[in-house]
């Protein structure tokens, strides 16, 4: 049986910090489903097509790793897919109480997948999506915190933000 794993997020937009994440996964899981989720309690700078769009070409490299967008609740969609994995990144001892929460959440509904914590690399502890959309508002270089592909597919698609 194939160990499928689900890295979820809102990917608003998809940093170093994630591609790095869902590569990481894809070297431990047959198959990596990176989807892009809304997160209600966020307002996005960036559409859903254009965060998947944007995840997609960051992923391209990464041959067992699926993108998908996904309106609903994570338990629904790793029932869907089969999927008995969530891998979660966790920066510093303020993400693990909320990434617990999450993950006992995660466990009583759905088919209860388990939860897996990968630490973030030290080179990437300060990029949150939060941070790379303040580097944006304020037409800040985004090289090194963007994977290349994204950097410039955004560049391409959304001018008005650069």
């Amino acid at each position: 049986m194939k160990r499928k794993a689900l890295v979820s997020g809102s990917f608003d937009p998809v940093t170093v910090g994630h591609l790095d994440l869902i590569a990481r996964a894809s070297s431990l899981f047959d198959e990596v489903y990176a989807v892009v989720f809304s997160n209600t309690e966020k307002s996005s700078l960036l559409d859903a097509p254009l965060r998947r769009d944007l995840l997609s070409a960051s992923c391209a490299s990464l041959p067992n790793v699926t993108v998908d967008v996904f309106e609903g609740l994570l338990c629904d969609y790793t029932t869907k897919q089969g999927i008995s994995f969530i891998v979660r990144g966790v920066r510093d001892a303020s993400d693990v109480p909320y990434e617990m929460m999450l993950s006992t959440i995660n466990r009583g509904l759905g088919n209860s997948p388990e939860t897996v914590f990968l630490p973030a690399r030290p080179e990437y502890f300060h990029i949150s999506s939060s941070y790379v959309r303040d580097m944006i508002r304020y037409r800040q270089r985004l090289d090194g915190i963007l994977p290349q592909e994204a950097l410039a597919l955004l560049k391409a698609r959304r001018p008005d933000l650069f």
